[in-house]
């Protein structure tokens, strides 16, 4: 499905990408290879949709603007399946006699541009070191605001989830609540290697498979599941930290999520499956947790005073008789909120049952080990504080089901020529 200008790129890559100029994808094979051998003439043909043509200047157009913001797959492929769709939603948004001024335009090119962290002049400049249009980006925008304008009028209403079907993916309604199966890939990132992480990670996003995931995890991941390919064991939705439930259930199996920053590391997460279950699963007030701190970080010495630090406990209590006689900074035990415990702390926990420990996460960019532990979870017999994320994610997920089945209909009724 084509990605429109509601879509979240993720703005330290997209940055990074378009600030590198004409090296990328230009000198990787976007010199025209993937076009018939007549393609000399670029305003000829390259495809026709219900008699509207699209021709190879706006297919080579399109290729460079994908290469230009790292759309994954091969951009002359992807290009050709996004105009073919936006021909087709021209037809639609036509019937429907929505135009959008240039004013309203110009803003979404604007809204695209900022989330590289560029200003619109300095977006277009970057686009045409890399010999894309303005007017590409122009058409794209418009066809994107306008498919957005269009689908939220005719899908908004049947996409807002009923309370009880909140209750339900919250675990809250007594009836049934929602699992998921996920993949990890963490890896840390300091000032040191911040550009190879970030090539690594950029990488391991535009992965497709489940089994290419794996792989990368098992060479890569710093998280103990590496052992596993990343793969975790299904867990209810409510374990996870709250800032990243709706990340979770906005995607679709095997999707992958954007770069989620963590304290010295960066994370992504593979969908690989969700499930409704029989019993309400609980949600927390407060999560208990237990942090040691451990000289060295990951290095082989650091690894090994951890390792004998978990050896020598069961219980968070006996962190306590650890620490004895030293600086009080070495222990810290916390009983928190879930929307106030860190990120990368609380993704750990939600893996851990009480009285189980972990090793994976660093302090003091990466010079510190944290043997953490879970201590206990208290419920929450009141109404959660993340309802209306739910309910925005929710409605994310069925208004991609609806648009994409409708465009779906519209690629079967269409006839399509491509020369």
């Amino acid at each position: 499905m084509q990605q429109d200008v509601n879509t979240r790129f993720p703005a330290p890559f997209l940055s990074r990408a378009l600030k590198s100029a004409a090296a990328l994808a230009l000198a990787a094979g976007l010199s025209l290879t993937g076009l018939p051998a007549g393609a000399q003439n670029l305003f000829a043909p390259a495809i026709t949709v219900n008699d509207e043509v699209i021709t190879r200047y706006e297919l080579e157009q399109r290729a460079r603007f994908q290469a230009a913001l790292r759309v994954p797959g091969d951009p002359l492929e992807t290009a050709r399946e996004e105009l073919i769709n936006d021909r087709l939603k021209l037809e639609v948004l036509k019937q429907a006699g929505i135009e959008l001024s240039d004013e309203d335009v110009t803003a979404g090119m604007e809204e695209l541009a900022g989330r590289a962290n560029l200003s619109l002049n300095e977006f277009l400049t970057a686009l045409q070191q890399q010999g894309v249009d303005p007017q590409t980006l122009r058409d794209f925008t418009k066809i994107g605001l306008g498919w957005r304008e269009y689908t939220r009028a005719r899908f908004l209403s049947r996409a807002r989830p009923t309370p009880e079907e909140i209750d339900r993916a919250m675990g809250s309604a007594g009836t049934g609540s929602v699992q998921v199966l996920l993949s990890e890939f963490i890896v840390p990132i300091n000032e040191q290697n911040a550009a190879q992480v970030e090539e690594l990670i950029e990488q391991v996003s535009r992965l497709k498979s489940y089994d290419s995931f794996a792989a990368a995890a098992s060479q890569y991941s710093a998280a103990a599941s590496r052992n596993e390919g990343g793969r975790l064991p299904w867990m209810p939705l409510t374990k996870l930290p709250p800032q990243l439930q709706e990340i979770v259930l906005a995607l679709k199996p095997g999707e992958i999520s954007e770069p989620l920053p963590l304290q010295n590391a960066v994370a992504l997460f593979q969908m690989r499956g969700v499930r409704e279950v029989e019993g309400a699963a609980p949600r927390y007030a407060a999560i208990e947790y237990a942090t040691y701190y451990v000289p060295g970080g990951r290095t082989p010495e650091g690894l090994a005073a951890a390792q004998k630090v978990v050896n020598s406990v069961d219980t968070c209590e006996d962190f306590y008789g650890l620490a004895q006689g030293q600086d009080p900074s070495v222990l810290d035990v916390q009983s928190l909120p879930p929307a106030d415990i860190p990120r990368d702390i609380a993704l750990e926990l939600a893996k851990l049952d009480p009285g189980e420990t972990s090793t994976t996460l660093t302090r003091n960019n990466g010079e510190t080990l944290m043997v953490l532990m879970l201590c206990g979870r208290t419920a929450d017999l009141g109404e959660g504080a993340n309802r209306e994320t739910v309910a925005n994610a929710l409605v994310a997920q069925r208004m991609t089901s609806l648009t994409d089945s409708f465009l779906e209909q519209l690629r079967a009724d269409a006839r399509i020529d491509i020369k």
